[in-house]
C-alpha cells in the first residue's frame, strides 16, 4: 500500500502544477494582418500641347548623278586642275577641251554655204519678180513661169544651211566639256592626249547643290507626319527634318526638308517611301563634315500638332494599348488609353488618363488589378517629356 502512495502523491503534485502553469500563460496579441505591397517607379501624367515625331534611317544620295559622255570626238588637249577623283568643278567651268580645228574649219564651210543659199534666194527672187512684169499680160501664166518652185527650192536650201551652220557651232562648243550645275567627280576615264570619240564616257560625277535621303514610312509615321501619299511639298516648303550620324568621332548633324512622298504603296510592306533634301551639303564651315552620299542618317521628321493631350514616358504604355495606373489608394488600375503619337521616350494620350494620375513605368509581374502598390521615389533624374 505504501508502494503506491508515492507515486500516487508525484501525479497530484504534476497535475497542479500543470494546471497553474496553463491557468497562467500569456494572452496573444491581436493585430491586422500585414499587407505585401509591391515596389513601382512611378511618374505623373501632364497636359501638354507637342508636336508629333517621327524618326526613320535612310542612305545620303546626290540629286543627281551621272556618267559624263563626250557628244563629239577628238584628242583632249587640256583638262580642269580639278578634273580628279574627288575634285570639285563649278557649274560652267569646263572639265576637259577636246581639239577644235576639224570643228572650226566645219563652221566656216557651213557659214560659206548658208551665204551662197541667201544669195540663191535673193536671185530667184529677183528673178521672179522679173517673170511677173514681163508675164503681166497673159491669162493665168503658169508657176513655173513665174519662178514660184525656184523661190520655194531656194528657201529649202537656206533654211538646211542655217541648220547645217547650227549644228556646226554646236558640235564646236562641244569640244568643251562641262555641266549646268556644281558637281564633284567620282571618277575620270580619260586624260590629257588622249583620243575619245562620240559616245565615250570620260568621267562620273554627282552634283552637290541638293543632297536626298529616301526615307520608308510606314503608315502610323504617315498618320504621325499629317500629310497625304503623293505630298509635294512645292519649291522652299516641306516638313523640317533634322538628319544626324555619327562619323569621325562625333555626331553631326544637318537640317533638311521632307519635300515629296512618293504616290504608290509597297505591296509588299505597305509601306511608302519619303525624300528629304538638304540644299549645299558639301558648304561647311569651321571644320565641319559635308553630308556625303552614302553616310547612312537618322531623319527626326517633325510632323502635325498635337493640341491638349497627356504626355507620359514610353515605358508607361503597355501591350494592348493599356497603361497601369497607382491610384490614389495605392492599388494597381488598368485603363485602355487612346494614343495620339508615340516616341521612344514619350507616349501622347488623348484619352484613358487624367492629368496627375500616377503612371507605373517599371515592369510588374502577373499584373493583377487591385494589387496592393507602393511607390519607389525616383533616385535618378527623370525622364523629360517634350512639349513639342
Amino acid at each position: 500500500m505504501k508502494r503506491l502512495i508515492g507515486p500516487l502523491v508525484v501525479i497530484v503534485i504534476t497535475s497542479l502544477i500543470t494546471g497553474a502553469l496553463i491557468s497562467n500563460k500569456p494572452e496573444p496579441e491581436v493585430g491586422e494582418a500585414s499587407v505585401n505591397r509591391i515596389g513601382v517607379y512611378v511618374e505623373r501624367a501632364i497636359r501638354t500641347d507637342a508636336r508629333a515625331e517621327v524618326t526613320v534611317y535612310g542612305e545620303v544620295r546626290p540629286r543627281v548623278q551621272i556618267d559624263v559622255i563626250s557628244e563629239v570626238s577628238g584628242r583632249v588637249t587640256s583638262v580642269s586642275p580639278q578634273f580628279i577623283e574627288g575634285g570639285s568643278v563649278p557649274a560652267g567651268d569646263a572639265l576637259l577641251t577636246i581639239e577644235d580645228r576639224d570643228y572650226v574649219v566645219a563652221v566656216s564651210e557651213a557659214r560659206a554655204r548658208l551665204a551662197a543659199r541667201r544669195l540663191e534666194l535673193e536671185q530667184a527672187l529677183a528673178d521672179a519678180d522679173v517673170a511677173k512684169k514681163q508675164l503681166a499680160g497673159e491669162a493665168n501664166p503658169s508657176n513655173l513661169a513665174l519662178k514660184k518652185p525656184q523661190i520655194a527650192q531656194a528657201r529649202a536650201g537656206l533654211q538646211a544651211a542655217e541648220l547645217s551652220l547650227s549644228r556646226a557651232e554646236s558640235d564646236f562648243s562641244r569640244t568643251q566639256i562641262s555641266l549646268p550645275f556644281d558637281v564633284r567627280i567620282t571618277e575620270t576615264m580619260v586624260d590629257e592626249g588622249q583620243y575619245v570619240g562620240a559616245g565615250r564616257a570620260v568621267a562620273s560625277v554627282f552634283s552637290t547643290d541638293i543632297a536626298e535621303v529616301r526615307l520608308p514610312l510606314s503608315d502610323a509615321d504617315i498618320a504621325a507626319l499629317g500629310v497625304p501619299i503623293g505630298y509635294d511639298a512645292g519649291d522652299g516648303a516641306g516638313l523640317r527634318v533634322q538628319l544626324s550620324t555619327d562619323i569621325a568621332g562625333a555626331t553631326r548633324t544637318w537640317a533638311g526638308h521632307l519635300v515629296r512622298l512618293d504616290a504608290a504603296l509597297d505591296p509588299r510592306t505597305r509601306s511608302t517611301f519619303g525624300t528629304a533634301e538638304v540644299a549645299n551639303p558639301f558648304e561647311v564651315a569651321d571644320g565641319d563634315m559635308p553630308m556625303a552620299p552614302g553616310l547612312f542618317v537618322a531623319a527626326n521628321i517633325e510632323g502635325r500638332n498635337l493640341v491638349d493631350v497627356m504626355a507620359i514616358p514610353a515605358a508607361g504604355l503597355r501591350a494592348g494599348g493599356r497603361i497601369f495606373i497607382m491610384n490614389d489608394d495605392d492599388l494597381l488600375e488598368i485603363r485602355s488609353v487612346i494614343v495620339e503619337h508615340a516616341t521612344a521616350k514619350v507616349a501622347y494620350l488623348s484619352s484613358g488618363v487624367n492629368e496627375g494620375d500616377r503612371i507605373i513605368v517599371s515592369p510588374i509581374r502577373n499584373p493583377v488589378a487591385g494589387m496592393a502598390l507602393s511607390a519607389i521615389e525616383v533616385t535618378a533624374e527623370p525622364v523629360q517629356l517634350s512639349a513639342g
